[in-house]
């Protein structure tokens, strides 16, 4: 469908509208901040001269020449480069790209600072993985320590995966007057299909192949730089900046390392440069998310079925910019956005066939023809999300030009249009009843699996449970209620263990799902999982009193997330209590019990910023 003049859909501005007016004072209270920052103007000529020559001691002649006196901007480069990210290591050689872009416009750019980048697929199922929600917010405060120095007129953000841009974008919000760049680097090439390598991790988990096997499996599919080619929480964010209008239009699923992946990062550092308030386009970050953008990408969210932690992320980003969004606006959005994509979990395809397909630019335009998404925003690239319809090609000079976008998909398994859609709505589904509220992805369920009603088996960590699949204890239908892995217990880490004993016993042919108070991010797969309880199991949420037998019903058509014990009897029992301590020391544990202590809800975002 063509994007043409249509209307915006009545429930989505209605919905947008309703976010508008619980936010009126947050949000203009934050305008106001950034509007006082912006009216002081660059800095950097008014501070002291001893902070002055610190700024830009080290540099060379000509970028020295222009911080001391120049008209010039300063733009800085905030960076999440490691080499132990597979995303992230072609970041290493970005800042000299974006130095030339700097200098050519007639301005400077600085490293301003490294923030944390762990990997989720290393820490899996390890000590580490309690620390990787909070790395978000220490990526925040990092961000915030890089901009402190006030010297720059404009910023760059490199970085891509799970935790890091939520992170990075709340930082950037406390200097929100500054203008701002998302620079992506772009997926891995594919390798071994995300299904195959589902299937020898359930073999492993039957004790059918060797550890041998596994890991020739799993370094297959995951072989080279760029991000893991399946639809997790990394992808899901470069769709998210991308239809935010943080990235220029069509750079979040290049691959690294080739010309069109470089001409778009010096694009990128061009643009940086010319929408400061030094020239006529002055577009600064906080002003531009606003409660449309934050709308169209929850959008984007249901539409690619993206991952579950964004309903933690994009509450935490809405609120640092002053938009109080809540998980109601997460479901009512996703009854009226139909599933668009396939890309696994949710099917077969990965990132690279989704791009192939038509990917962002035709995603764009199908929902804007539906009047889906906030045309009328600002952008990176200018105003209007038409400019996003279009994709990237690289002209005779090597430079980037824009040209239409698909107008239909190139492959319907993976990408459809919104007259036949995968499903009428979208991928998550809000959960609330006897047992809290939680969130569950249906995007890769089985219709047929979207209600489960079974007896519950309790756990308090998911080596519990791999330790009672591998004992045999494990048969007939079972809701695992796995709790005490929430934000105040031990930083609310990522169950992936659990996914292959499920989906074994799922494939024996009994009915099985998940309950906890933990996270599954995008990677959840086929096995129902209602995910994120709030209130947890620490806090004496109703998910404690859950005891093996109880029939817990999951319920994803009608949004109810109930345990069948008869309500006197419920409400007599006592909540169960854990004892964390083996979760609260080593590995650096030990340094997060302020954040532990000061973390807020699930459906809240999981956030200490209040």
């Amino acid at each position: 469908m063509s994007t043409g003049s249509s209307a915006i859909n009545a429930r989505l501005g209605d919905i947008t509208q309703r976010i508008v007016e619980r936010s009126r004072d947050s949000r203009g209270r934050y305008l106001d901040r950034i509007a006082k920052a912006a009216e002081a103007g660059p800095r950097r000529a008014r501070l002291g001269c001893a902070n002055q020559a610190h700024g830009f001691a080290a540099c060379g002649v000509g970028d020295k020449a222009m911080l001391r006196s120049g008209a010039g901007a300063n733009l800085a480069i905030v960076t999440a480069y490691n080499d132990m990210l597979s995303a992230h290591q072609p970041y290493e050689g970005y800042p000299e790209m974006i130095r030339r872009a700097a200098r050519e416009a007639g301005g400077v750019a600085q490293v301003a600072g490294g923030v944390p980048a762990m990997c989720d697929g290393v820490t899996q199922g390890e000590a580490g993985m309690e620390l990787s929600l909070f790395s978000r917010e220490v990526i925040a405060l990092s961000t915030a320590v890089a901009l402190s120095h006030q010297t720059f007129d404009t910023s760059v953000y490199l970085g891509i995966c799970d935790k890091i841009v939520p992170g990075l974008v709340i930082g950037a919000l406390a200097f929100g007057h500054l203008p701002a760049v998302f620079i992506p680097a772009g997926p891995m090439t594919s390798g071994l299909p995300n299904d195959q390598k589902a299937k020898i991790r359930q073999l492993f988990a039957e004790g059918k192949v060797d550890r041998a096997a596994l890991l020739e499996a799993e370094a297959e599919s995951y072989h080279g730089p760029g991000t893991c080619t399946f639809y997790g929480t990394a992808n899901t964010n470069q769709m998210m900046m991308e239809i935010m209008g943080m990235h220029l239009p069509g750079a979040s699923f290049v691959n690294p390392n080739t010309p069109m992946r470089d001409a778009l990062t010096t694009e990128a550092a061009r643009r940086a440069m010319q929408i400061t308030a030094l020239g006529n386009h002055y577009t600064p970050m906080g002003r531009m998310l606003d409660e449309r953008a934050f709308v169209n990408g929850i959008v984007g969210l249901h539409a690619t079925g993206g991952s579950t932690n964004h309903t933690l992320h994009i509450v935490a980003m809405a609120a640092a910019a002053g938009i109080k969004l809540t998980w109601a606006d997460f479901s009512d959005l996703a009854d009226i956005v139909p599933l668009l994509c396939r890309v696994y979990p949710n099917g077969k395809a990965d990132v690279n066939h989704f791009h192939a397909a038509g990917g962002m630019a035709f995603i764009i335009r199908e929902l804007l023809g539906d009047g889906l998404l906030h045309r009328d925003v600002e952008t990176v690239f200018g105003h209007g999300l038409d400019a996003y319809t279009a994709e990237p090609a690289l002209g005779a000079d090597g430079q980037v030009v824009w040209r239409d976008g698909p107008q239909r998909s190139g492959d319907e398994t993976v990408l459809r249009g919104t007259a036949a859609p995968f499903h009428a709505t979208g991928g998550l589904k809000l959960l609330d009843g006897a047992l809290g509220r939680a969130v569950l992805k249906t995007s890769a369920v089985a219709p047929e699996r979207h209600v489960i009603e079974a007896p519950a088996r309790v756990f308090h960590s998911q080596e519990a449970l791999q330790r009672a699949f591998k004992a045999g204890e494990l048969t007939g239908d079972m809701v695992a209620v796995v709790r005490f892995q929430g934000p105040k217990a031990n930083g609310m880490p990522e169950l992936h263990k659990l996914m292959p004993p499920l989906g074994v016993l799922q494939d024996r042919g009994h009915r099985v799902a998940l309950v906890t108070d933990g996270r599954l991010s995008g990677a959840s797969g086929k096995v129902p999982a209602a995910i994120h309880v709030t209130p947890e199991a620490t806090e004496g949420g109703p998910i404690a009193k859950v005891r093996d037998g109880d029939m817990v019903r999951i319920d994803a058509v009608t949004g109810r997330l109930d345990v069948l014990v008869p309500a006197d009897e419920w409400a007599a029992r006592e909540a169960a209590t854990c004892d964390l301590e083996d979760s609260h020391w080593g590995c650096g544990r030990e340094l997060f019990a302020p954040f532990r202590a000061a973390v807020g809800t699930a459906d809240a975002g999981a956030t200490i910023f209040g």
